[in-house]
């Protein structure tokens, strides 16, 4: 498969990539993160936490590593419609808390919104544009909002 696009020259603004580092811990900053979230209009319907699963299953030894699976509904549906159902395969918007070290957790997230685009998956550039700008403003709230003292 040949991507539409050399990965290596991609700014990560291009795919929305948002990244933080919380002075806290793990189960704070996933509550924190949470409700920040939801404050800013995306809820979260799924979560689960990949460390665990894997150290459980094989092993793994990870450190703690969580994703809370944050959705704006009116933002999925349009989304949806812009690109004629394909960009469920990418939901929910994931917030990843990860523990960098004992009391400091990363927190970053990509743009589903902007990888479809860069993918291609848009059938109407229009409204998918409108999406992408309306979440960013939602993410950028949320990540000001993280980062500030």
């Amino acid at each position: 498969m040949t991507l539409p696009f050399d990965p290596a020259t991609l700014d990560p603004d291009d795919f929305g990539e948002k990244r933080v580092t919380l002075s806290m811990d793990h189960e704070e900053a996933i509550e924190h993160v949470r409700a920040i979230c939801i404050e800013e209009g995306l809820g979260v319907p799924v979560e689960f936490s990949p460390s665990e699963l894997l150290n459980e299953k094989i092993d793994a030894d990870r450190d703690p590593y969580y994703v809370l699976g944050a959705c704006n509904p009116a933002m999925a549906d349009r989304a949806l419609d812009a690109t004629d159902g394909r960009i469920g395969a990418l939901f929910p918007c994931n917030m990843v808390v990860e523990q960098v070290e004992p009391g400091r957790q990363a927190v970053h997230h990509v743009s589903i919104m902007k990888i479809a685009r860069l993918v291609d998956l848009p059938s109407d550039d229009a409204a998918l544009e409108a999406v992408i700008e309306e979440t960013g403003d939602m993410l950028e709230a949320i990540f000001d909002r993280l980062d500030a003292p």
